[in-house]
């Protein structure tokens, strides 16, 4: 990682979806129509498997992504898709004069050292009233207890994964880092597995 942002090569080999689009892509899918959004961007697209599956449901959308390898088999894969190479800690002005309907950040604020930086770019680039669509791995009680109790805290934290996670969310938490930012939580969900051992949580935040 170089100055925070720039990401060199956070490992993508291609374009395909990863395991967690089965149960993030519906879910987002439906969020997006029940919040009648049109031009969406994907904040932290990776490879840009998820913002193909927007794309492909009608949406207008654009992806960034500090990885430029990440973007380059993005574009590859979609060249009728704007992708840019872009992070959290780049001048919002970079993504043009775009007022977006909705910011999707699908499982990256988990692994950002200064997270406010997320909620603050997608809050420039939104219009009035714009909504934030954020995903995280979920952590709650029920979670955590049976973690420890099957002695997976190793397996789950992972220290060995290069730019893997960082930051580790509860519902509160996040909500505080969304409210602190100029938004106002409008809904939860949980998604993927049991409930309360959800795989990830979903937070829909309006900008005010």
């Amino acid at each position: 990682m170089n100055n925070f942002g720039k990401i060199e090569n956070y490992g993508w080999s291609d374009s395909e979806a990863e395991s967690s689009h089965g149960y993030l892509g519906p879910a987002l899918l439906r969020i997006c129509k029940d919040i009648g959004a049109k031009n969406i961007l994907d904040l932290g697209c990776g490879n840009g498997a998820l913002t193909r599956v927007l794309s492909n449901a009608g949406f207008e959308i654009t992806g960034c992504d500090a990885d430029e390898k990440g973007i380059q088999l993005a574009k590859q894969a979609s060249p009728e898709i704007e992708f840019r190479v872009a992070s959290v800690y780049d001048d919002p002005n970079l993504m043009g004069n775009n007022n977006f309907d909705a910011v999707i950040s699908a499982e990256v604020v988990e692994h950002l050292l200064l997270p406010r930086r997320l909620p603050k770019f997608a809050h420039a680039v939104l219009k009035k009233d714009g909504y934030l669509v954020i995903t995280t791995p979920y952590h709650g009680y029920l979670k955590n207890l049976a973690l420890s109790l099957l002695n997976k805290w190793d397996r789950h934290h992972d220290p060995l994964w290069d730019g893997g996670h960082i930051k580790f969310w509860s519902r509160p938490m996040l909500t505080q880092l969304l409210e602190g930012e100029g938004f106002a939580v409008k809904s939860f969900m949980g998604v993927g597995r049991l409930p309360y051992l959800w795989k990830s949580m979903i937070l829909v935040a309006q900008k005010v």
